[in-house]
């Protein structure tokens, strides 16, 4: 038989000649089979009292009668027809009306030693004459025997037991059906016998275990011939809707992604986020100690997304609905308004109300028939308190799988113990999360703040700093980050620091207008200076120019004067007196006679 983690080239051709199988209808069942069981084979299901034998082998047929269009026989061995009918009634399945249709055939053998032994030798010939009127009057291809141990008891011959049991098993897969067959589980033997599990070709062990008082179920597949299939422990639930086995998604890492933006609800932790918001259906973790202010958080994304017209669920491991909304209200958050719309739906539960399980194929359930864009968990370290950390992890990993499959976003809640690691939540789920955001306390002066910073936020440019994270009545608020010579500071101590440094600005800005008025007055003065001695200047180039002027005109009397008199002498020239002559330079020149 193959493993289902060492799959090569030549395992999947061989694959694809597997043998056929016939699905059960069951939820998660089929995919842990990898299809389902074996056609025309004998499957066995054990399990200890009380685990869910009957009922898988009852919905096995009522699946195939409804979807399938494949008429069964159940045979019962402990119950009759009427007990069955009533006993499945209440969770909804309508079994009176499939055997009113020859969709489903009952029949009760009262099984008496008396009656199937011939000459002092154990015989099924009885059992196989009423099992074969059975299948031919519905024409069923499938069939649950429920149970071996009131077929056989009382017979110790183990030789006649192993020959008689290869007969039926032989019987039923000559007849070409698909069998179920049930079997209680033994004292270190998965049967009371011991011998059925060698001859069924698909075995199925059923578990109903208690621990710390928690009644949990488990599921494994302990053989399959000729075919893969989950080798793990699988948890499944019984409840109002039948027997169902939480789908395994977390076996492929074959996600869609998407590009779309969700808001956070608070604007300043888009802007941290460098991209406006998460991605849809990425997974988002919030940790930090009480008080800190997750559950704000959380339900500021749930107005966000159902303010954009999406649905949101939340399930609080802590709180009621009405106490939920009525906390949100006292910082500005109404989600009343939501809830009667039809948008958000608040479930819950107490993490001791019932087992892992239950809780993970509740929320499974809940998120198929809700169909929300948005799931919040809260907080899903609650759990912890009646169940393994590592079946918490594995639940967890499975959940944040079926959520990404659906590209559903995912918002989980993890309370963190004082003085714990900054880089560890209580259940190590960290590494599963795409986006991780740390809420802390920040003491300082006597107060306690808050402050939030994101330690990492695949596939986005995130801020690496951290904010104060104040709750106002208005919702959510990240202050920028204040730096003083401590480092970041919050509440008094950062107001005081604010305050000492606006009396210093303004101290600065009071000298620096006394500087600038100072200043001013020097240049107004200069000025002035400067205006009184461009008017002395003004004067004196006045008189300047008064002075040249006066002195132009003597020297022009002069010259006038000059040539009066030069002209004079000329008059008087025949008597043999040398006349004189001015050149152009004004300067004389003798001529001679």
């Amino acid at each position: 038989m193959r493993s289902v983690g060492f799959a090569t080239l030549k395992t999947r051709k061989i694959s694809n000649r597997e043998l056929p199988k016939t699905p059960t209808g069951i939820r998660g069942l089929d995919e842990i089979t990898y299809g389902g069981l074996p056609k025309g084979r004998p499957s066995l299901v054990c399990g200890s009292a009380g685990c869910g034998k009957t009922l898988l082998g009852m919905e096995f047929l009522i699946n195939g009668a409804r979807n399938y269009n494949e008429p069964g026989v159940f045979i019962a061995f402990e119950e009759t027809p009427e007990e069955l009918i009533a006993n499945v009634s209440s969770l909804g399945f309508e079994l009176d009306r499939l055997v009113e249709k020859k969709m489903i055939a009952l029949d009760h053998i009262r099984v008496e030693r008396s009656e199937i032994e011939e000459t002092g030798e154990y015989d099924l010939e009885g059992l196989f004459i009423r099992l074969q009127y059975a299948i031919d009057s519905v024409g069923a291809k499938r069939v649950v025997l429920d149970t071996l141990e009131a077929l056989f008891a009382g017979f110790s011959n183990e030789s006649i037991l192993r020959s008689e049991l290869r007969r039926l098993f032989q019987w039923l897969k000559s007849r070409n059906v698909t069998a179920v067959i049930t079997a209680e589980r033994g004292d270190g033997t998965l049967t009371r016998q011991g011998l059925e599990e060698y001859v069924a070709d698909c075995v199925i062990l059923l578990d109903n275990r208690v621990i710390d008082q928690i009644s949990t179920r488990r599921l494994r597949i302990v053989k399959y011939r000729g075919s893969a299939h989950g080798s793990n422990e699988f948890p499944f639930l019984i409840d109002e809707g039948g027997f169902s086995v939480l789908p395994i998604t977390s076996l492929s890492l074959d996600h869609p992604i998407s590009s779309e933006i969700v808001p956070s609800g608070v604007p300043d932790l888009d802007e941290m986020l460098g991209v406006g918001g998460y991605y849809r259906g990425s997974s988002v973790l919030v940790s930090g100690s009480a008080g800190t202010g997750k559950s704000t958080l959380a339900a500021s994304l749930c107005r966000a997304a159902c303010s954009a017209g999406n649905r949101c669920l939340y399930f609080s491991f802590e709180e009621s609905p009405n106490q939920i909304v009525r906390n949100m209200r006292s910082v500005g958050i109404d989600l009343r308004p939501f809830v009667n719309k039809g948008l958000l739906h608040i479930v819950s539960n107490r993490p001791a109300a019932y087992g892992l399980e239950r809780h993970l194929v509740s929320i499974h359930k809940q998120i198929s028939e809700f169909r929300p864009a948005v799931v919040i968990i809260d907080p899903i370290t609650s759990l912890i308190s009646n169940a393994d950390r590592n079946d918490v992890l594995a639940m967890s990993t499975r959940l944040v799988d079926f959520l990404k499959s659906e590209q559903i976003t995912g918002f989980f809640i993890s309370l963190s113990s004082a003085g714990s690691s900054l880089e560890m939540t209580e259940i190590s789920i960290s590494s599963l999360m795409d986006t991780w955001l740390r809420l802390r306390d920040i003491e300082l002066n006597g107060e306690r703040n808050r402050g939030m910073y994101v330690l990492k936020s695949r596939g986005m440019a995130h801020s690496n700093q951290i904010r104060e994270f104040v709750l106002t009545n208005k919702g959510i608020r990240l202050l920028k980050v204040y730096l003083g010579s401590e480092g970041v500071l919050t509440g008094s101590a950062r107001v005081a620091q604010e305050a000492k440094e606006k009396g210093a600005i303004m101290e600065r800005a009071q000298r620096s207008e006394a500087a600038a008025a100072e200043l001013e007055r020097k240049r107004m003065s200069m000025e002035a200076r400067i205006a009184a001695m461009r008017a002395e200047f003004e004067a004196e180039k006045l008189e300047a120019a008064k002075l040249i002027s006066q002195d132009e005109q003597r020297l022009g009397r002069i010259e006038a004067d000059r040539d009066a008199m030069a002209a004079s002498r000329g008059r008087n020239g025949k008597n043999g007196v040398v006349a004189a002559s001015r050149g152009k330079n004004g300067q004389p020149k003798t001529q001679g006679l």
